[in-house]
């Protein structure tokens, strides 16, 4: 994957019901083949509890949404709570998977590809 592919421009979050939603918006398209990950990484303020939140495509398509918390907790989601469309991916997650951070917690968005990191640190906008 060249550095001119799928790269994060715009992440936001946004809290409906008992549902966080996140939208990443890429410049480009989904690989077409390979892995690709795009998630969020949430953080208490002196990171003693970090949480990631993923949904990881294979050669272009959806294949598992997930969250991963410090403690080794990890939960999969329906993948069906995924939508893309060209330079749009949206996922739906339990709100639960964020709950305890506190207000003062840290968030910002991550890719990857092919098992390597790819972005990390992109920022996030938050509607919670």
């Amino acid at each position: 994957m060249s550095s001119n592919d799928a790269l994060l421009k715009h992440v936001s979050i946004a809290a409906k019901d008992t549902t966080l939603v996140a939208k990443f918006d890429i410049d480009g398209n989904i690989p077409g083949s390979g892995a690709f990950v795009v998630g969020l990484v949430a953080a208490t303020p002196d990171y003693s509890h970090q949480r990631r939140l993923g949904i990881e495509f294979m050669n272009g398509e959806a294949v598992s949404i997930y969250s991963f918390s410090h403690d080794g907790t990890e939960e999969n989601f329906d993948v069906n709570s995924v939508e893309h469309s060209g330079s749009t991916i949206t996922g739906s997650f339990p709100m639960s998977t964020v709950l305890g951070l506190g207000k003062g917690h840290l968030m910002s968005a991550f890719s990857e590809a092919d098992g390597r990191e790819f972005q990390s640190g992109v920022p996030v906008d938050e509607a919670l």
